[in-house]
C-alpha cells in the first residue's frame, strides 16, 4: 500500500492562518453539500458535510478541523436547513469526532495513507454511531451512515487521500 509523506501543520488559535484555513474548508463544506443535495438522497449517501473537515484536520491539525467541524454544519443548517435542526446534534458529534481523530492520526503517523484514513473514518463513524444511539435512543437512525453512507465514506477515504496527497502538498 502506497504511503506518502506530506508536510502537516498544527496551527494554533492565535495564528491568523488557522482562521483562513478553516474559512477555506468551511466554504468547501458549504458548497460540497449543495452540489450533492441536487441528487436524490445525495446528502445521506455521500456524506459531503464531512469531506473538508477531514482534509482540514488532517492537513492543518485538529484546531482547524474543529473550527470547520463546528461551523460548517451550523452555517449549513441556519442558511439551508441542511442538516435539519433535529439531526444537527448528531452531525456535530460526528464532525467533532472526525476533526479530533483526523488531527490525531496526522500527528501520530506523520504521513497520509489509505489504511490510516480508513481507520480515521471507521473510528469517527463507530463512536459517532454509538453517541447518536445514546443521544436519540434509535439504533436504526444511528446506523444510517453504515446502512446508506458507504459511498460517502469511500469518497472521504479515496478523495481525501487524493486531495491531501496531490492538491495541498507543500
Amino acid at each position: 500500500m502506497e504511503t506518502t509523506t506530506v508536510k502537516f501543520y498544527s496551527l494554533n488559535y492565535n495564528d491568523v492562518k488557522t482562521y483562513w484555513a478553516a474559512l477555506l474548508f468551511i466554504v468547501g463544506n458549504i458548497l460540497f453539500p449543495q452540489l450533492f443535495h441536487l441528487m436524490p438522497q445525495g446528502g445521506i449517501i455521500w456524506l459531503p458535510i464531512y469531506f473538508f473537515t477531514l482534509i482540514g484536520a488532517y492537513k492543518y491539525g485538529w484546531k482547524v478541523g474543529l473550527l470547520t467541524a463546528i461551523l460548517s454544519p451550523i452555517i449549513n443548517s441556519l442558511f439551508f436547513d441542511m442538516p435539519a435542526p433535529a439531526v444537527l446534534p448528531a452531525i456535530l458529534l460526528r464532525s467533532i469526532l472526525l476533526a479530533i481523530t483526523a488531527g490525531w492520526a496526522a500527528q501520530r503517523f506523520g504521513r497520509i495513507s489509505i489504511p490510516v484514513l480508513i481507520g480515521v473514518v471507521l473510528i469517527y463513524q463507530a463512536v459517532g454511531t454509538l453517541g447518536e444511539w445514546i443521544y436519540n435512543g434509535n439504533f436504526y437512525s444511528a446506523i444510517q451512515d453504515f446502512r446508506i453512507g458507504i459511498p460517502g465514506m469511500c469518497l472521504q477515504v479515496l478523495g481525501g487521500y487524493t486531495f491531501i496527497k496531490y492538491l495541498i502538498r507543500k
